[in-house]
């Protein structure tokens, strides 16, 4: 099979690599781009392991390939901040526990950015169901309801969005 050129915007910067035309987004983000913070959980779309934000929209990136974003902005776990200046997403779950076993954390983070965007003020409630698409087999939903309420805060009081702890 011919392998395409395909360059996006990932965390900031620019790369590109050549892909199978039937290449997941996953596997170009973790193989072709060497970034293994987005998990692969089942391949399959429920868990929601491997989200990631595409243009300002959170997706799932088993459901896309890489072809299909090709131009695209793409930012993954890895683009939200660094070790030394945490993004409040990654502080709130850092500071409330909602790391659990952490295999399912990018995708939950990216998931509640995109959440987050949309309603920056969300009820218990509202962010179990904003959350519905991911799945943490440790079951400790609490912590991670408690952590994205405590992101809600630490964003609002910086005023701060998705990429700019970069």
């Amino acid at each position: 099979m011919e392998e395409v050129n395909v360059t996006v915007k990932i965390n900031g910067k620019e790369r590109s690599a050549k892909v199978e035309p039937r290449m997941l987004l996953t596997h170009f983000i973790r193989d072709g781009l060497s970034l293994t913070g987005t998990h692969i959980g089942c391949d399959t779309s429920q868990c929601g392991s491997c989200s990631v934000m595409v243009d300002g929209h959170v997706v799932k990136s088993c459901t896309l390939l890489a072809v299909q974003v090709d131009g695209s902005e793409i930012i993954t776990v890895e683009g939200l901040g660094t070790v030394e200046n945490l993004h409040p997403m990654q502080k709130a779950f850092w500071e409330e526990h909602g790391l659990q076993c952490g295999y399912c954390t990018p995708g939950v983070m990216m998931a509640a950015i995109g959440l987050l965007q949309e309603n920056p003020e969300p009820s218990d409630e509202e962010i179990r169901e904003g959350l519905e698409g991911v799945i943490c087999r440790c079951t400790g939903y609490q912590f991670i309801v408690s952590a994205v309420k405590h992101a809600a805060k630490l964003m609002a009081a910086e005023n701060q969005v998705v990429g700019e702890g970069r």
